[in-house]
């Protein structure tokens, strides 16, 4: 039965369809497919976690680029993993990731593991993800459930309810295990990912284009709009910080944030709750006296759970004392800390540095206010 209390019909001719389908329409050039190295797939779903292809692509060449395996990735410094995973936001990834290399390396010999417990055990490593891995790289028989399946059967099935509740969810997942074909998981696994990529999309669904909407109870409903349920609206709060500028003869200071928390690990701005303070602390913390701050144009960062509003201060370092570096800080040209682990919104404020630098002979410590 479906959640619904609906009887599951045609459930054989689902995956045939979608196995038909992806012959001819499914996606068969993305630079993950056509392989069996379970760490290449390994690294294309951590990547694809709530990002899209698009955008993981270029990002995917340059890591494999830098870590062609597992022992490579194990042994990379933090910082390094970071700098090539910054933009791809959501850095918890990257750590876990790298933790996961090192792991394999500690206890599986540096082969990536086949069985399905051993593979959910590694950090960053969710029931659906393990069960992509295991389907590409091993054919294992697992279901997958990732948000563009739950949108393919939340529809086809017309599953009401959020399909991040608990109970809807554990309902998705009774249908993802009951649709398997005996074989060829691995191409219905892929065929599924691809429906909700193109046509079962979020806004404006192909359903003429679709090989399951003669089954599907949704289109027969004409409710197609209304499922999945959107999750239950909350208020996102915002954030305010300062975020300073300290520039010397052409550099900036930039420090390591904390290992855990947003951003953590990634090499950032000085933060200060209140404009007022910022003398005093880049006296107390960085050794810096600094002209009064000028403040640039604001800068807004969202993220899943809050919204950040920055209002940067351009802070002109006028002296700085002898051997005022701390652990945790670096001075860096502009142009090296745009290249360094950095978040995206730090990046924007130094390309505006990089953008309206003066002339040669004209640095921007060196000019008056």
């Amino acid at each position: 039965m479906s959640p619904t209390g609906s009887p599951i019909k045609n459930k054989t001719s689902i995956s045939a369809r979608l196995l038909a389908w992806h012959r001819r329409h499914g996606r068969h050039d993305l630079p993950w497919q056509g392989t069996r190295d379970a760490y290449r797939i390994w690294v294309a779903e951590i990547m694809l976690q709530q990002t899209q292809v698009a955008a993981v692509i270029p990002y995917y060449a340059r890591f494999l680029e830098h870590f062609p395996d597992i022992a490579a990735l194990a042994a990379a410094s933090q910082d390094e993993v970071l700098r090539l995973w910054s933009g791809l936001g959501y850095y918890s990834r990257a750590r876990n990731l790298q933790r996961a290399a090192q792991l394999i390396t500690e206890h599986h010999k540096g082969v990536f593991p086949r069985a399905l417990g051993d593979i959910t055990a590694l950090p960053g490593i969710g029931r659906s993800t393990a069960a992509a891995i295991a389907a590409f790289a091993y054919g294992t028989r697992a279901a997958i459930l990732d948000g563009n399946v739950k949108r393919v059967l939340a529809r086809h099935f017309a599953v009401a309810g959020f399909p991040g509740g608990k109970r809807v969810e554990e309902g998705l997942w009774q249908l993802a295990e009951e649709q398997l074909p005996p074989r060829a998981i691995g191409r219905y696994t892929q065929a599924l990912m691809d429906l909700g990529a193109t046509l079962c999309t979020r806004a404006k669904p192909r359903c003429a284009d679709c090989p399951l909407a003669q089954s599907c109870r949704a289109l027969a409903l004409a409710q197609v709009g209304n499922f999945p349920a959107p999750r239950p609206s909350r208020r996102v709060p915002t954030r305010a910080i300062h975020m300073l500028l300290l520039v010397r003869a052409g550099e900036l200071l930039l420090e390591k944030r904390p290992s855990s928390g947003i951003w953590g690990g990634l090499w950032s701005l000085p933060e200060l709750a209140e404009r007022a303070g910022a003398k005093e602390r880049c006296r107390a913390h960085y050794g810096c006296s600094i002209a009064a701050p000028q403040p640039l144009a604001p800068l807004a960062h969202g993220f899943t759970h809050f919204k950040l509003h920055i209002q940067p201060l351009l802070c002109r370092v006028q002296k700085l004392a002898p051997a005022a570096r701390e652990p945790g800080q670096i001075w860096l040209s502009l142009e090296e800390a745009q290249g360094a682990a950095i978040p995206v919104p730090v990046r924007k404020l130094i390309g505006r540095l990089l953008a309206h630098r003066p002339a040669p002979g004209r640095g921007l410590a060196k000019r008056s206010e």
